[in-house]
């Protein structure tokens, strides 16, 4: 697949306007996903990234943090900005390294006391995964998920979980310790027969540009099979670029692909798919309206 470092041009705007629930917005390189991937790429500031977002439709983001660095940054640019809220974790790809440098208690204090800021909405990415992480690093990352899922239901937050490799394991643990009321599987990567059980227990899946891949026929038997009122959209940005633009970093501004795809898979009008996936964001998260804590 050839790689285009420059980011694409904007998209027709959407006429009803949806919200990217999971983005990374940070200053790279990347510190949440284990990747240097946009280390490489063309670099656009929060602000322009969303303003471009908002020329074609997209409200407003959750921008995610991985780390302690970028989950500080997210909850302070939240704090700031109208068109934005935060979310507030350690990756589970993080959490081992912490824990080896006796450091993961330490984090998790700082992700419970980010958790009382009132811009912060949601606890995530927190989550197993055992595509990156060996069998060595995996008690870690247990024990960082269900302290996350301790911390989100003690604020009455949001959950966002990052599932890789490890469906499994993780609907086990939300089971046994018991799932925040809004839990939600971002970047959603199981099929259809786990999206019954996501609808069962009433979590929400987010779809990524993922679902616009042509390999990607479980995520679409997952589209078909999950009740509207549990859909969410993202980008999860600057990766995932949905088709036809892989290759090319991701943005916000990009959401309205994974939608209008979403939309043509379902058979259903753009607009009230839109419609119904901003008001399942607002009941996930709350409203972008309040004003932001600290003036500029």
């Amino acid at each position: 697949m050839p790689t285009d470092h420059s980011y694409p041009p904007l998209p027709e705007p959407l006429v009803v306007g949806v919200y990217d629930n999971h983005t990374h917005l940070d200053p790279p390189p990347s510190t949440g996903s284990g990747s240097g991937e946009n280390e490489e790429r063309e670099v656009l500031g929060y602000l322009e990234q969303l303003d471009r977002a908002s020329s074609v439709g997209v409200r407003g983001v959750v921008q995610v943090g991985g780390d302690i660095e970028s989950s500080i940054w997210s909850a302070e640019q939240a704090a700031r900005e109208p068109r934005m809220l935060a979310a507030v974790a350690i990756h589970p790809n993080e959490a081992p390294r912490y824990d080896a440098a006796g450091e993961l208690d330490d984090a998790l204090a700082v992700i419970a006391e980010l958790a009382t800021r009132p811009r912060v909405r949601a606890i995530g990415e927190t989550g197993l995964d055992f595509f990156r992480t060996p069998e060595e690093g995996r008690a870690a990352q247990f024990r960082s998920f269900e302290a996350h899922i301790d911390i989100a239901k003690k604020n009455g937050l949001a959950l966002q979980i990052h599932d890789r490799d490890a469906h499994d394991d993780v609907i086990e643990t939300l089971l046994r310790v018991g799932a925040p009321e809004r839990t939600v599987f971002h970047c959603y990567s199981g099929d259809g027969a786990m999206a019954r059980i996501c609808a069962d227990n009433g979590w929400y899946m987010s779809f990524a540009g993922t679902v616009t891949f042509k390999n990607a026929e479980n995520l679409r038997d997952a589209l078909e099979v999950a009740p509207r009122q549990l859909l969410l959209v993202e980008t999860d940005a600057p990766f995932l670029t949905p088709t036809p633009l892989r290759g090319r970093p991701n943005a916000p501004y990009l959401l309205p692909y994974t939608l209008r795809f979403m939309a043509s898979h379902l058979g259903t009008d753009v607009s009230m798919l839109a419609a119904q996936i901003t008001s399942n964001t607002e009941l996930v998260y709350g409203t972008w309206d309040s004003e932001p804590v600290i003036a500029e």
